[in-house]
């Protein structure tokens, strides 16, 4: 495999990496903690623990389900959508929007009706935000450290051999090593601001859709809806190779802006703790 023994990782790789696995903690229990030391009488732990459930029940077990028949099994759906650019960014930016939107207001109406209040819809956010970096990016930057690291010992054999790289995944197992040789300080940038990024847009759209749910506002949810998959809009397409990954950031950036303006006008308007 002789692709590999030309891969050369950058002297700023590991380094980089090591920051960006420990930030990738810090950021999710900083917001928990800031929040709840400021609102502590406020806010209860079941509410973070149900937004991390939510994320999982919604996003890894139900969405990837209807992944696997639509987007990796080999079917004339599938095929249609990989093959379309168009259709693979609507689908995806759809399915996220649906599952994730839609597990929010099922759980905010439906199961949380102990102890609404505002604050523990941010604390909801939280869970739900927070729990998405721990089980996929962390794990994602992590196997990238093992590779940067394994990789920069130069001894290309040894790290193919710890990695279980073979003739047969080889193709598929270049872009990652790649990808982890050239980390640097500025994709660790790119990841962190994103990752902030994402967990004010997961807190903004849960307070929009709890606010849909305590004062009975039924566009709230497809609003919600809408606006996730605008934001997610530009990430796809980043995946098909149409826009660079600045304009991603900076796409982000725009719509966690526009998101927060609303959840912060909803916030103001949720003055009082609702009961259920």
């Amino acid at each position: 495999m002789k692709e590999f023994e030309s891969i050369a990782v950058g002297a700023g790789s590991v380094p980089a990496l090591i920051i960006t696995v420990i930030l990738m903690v810090v950021i999710p229990a900083a917001f928990f903690l800031c929040w709840r030391r400021k609102h502590k009488a406020q806010t209860t732990i079941r509410w973070l623990i149900a937004g991390a459930v939510g994320f999982i029940l919604s996003a890894r077990v139900l969405e990837l389900g209807v992944h696997y028949f639509c987007i990796l099994a080999d079917n004339p759906v599938s095929r249609f959508i990989n093959g379309n650019t168009a259709a693979y960014v609507l689908y995806g930016t759809l399915m996220a929007g649906l599952f994730e939107e839609c597990g929010r207001h099922i759980i905010l109406k439906y199961i949380l009706k102990k102890n609404r209040s505002r604050e523990n819809a941010v604390l909801y956010g939280i869970g739900h935000g927070g729990i998405e970096i721990l089980t996929v990016l962390l794990p994602g930057m992590i196997t990238y450290l093992a590779v940067a690291v394994l990789f920069s010992a130069g001894d290309t054999e040894n790290a193919l051999r710890a990695l279980n790289i073979t003739e047969e995944n080889a193709a598929a197992a270049l872009p990652a090593v790649q990808a982890a040789a050239a980390f640097g300080y500025p994709m660790m940038a790119m990841n962190v601001i994103e990752r902030l990024l994402a967990m004010f847009v997961h807190i903004g759209l849960t307070v929009v859709v709890y606010d849909g749910v305590v004062r009975a506002k039924k566009g709230r949810l497809p609003l919600a809806i809408l606006l996730h998959m605008l934001a997610d809009t530009a990430p796809a397409l980043y995946q098909r190779g149409v826009v660079p990954l600045w304009a991603v950031e900076l796409w982000g950036a725009v719509w966690a802006a526009a998101i927060m303006i609303l959840a912060v006008r909803c916030y103001r308007e949720l003055k009082e703790p609702t009961a259920g």
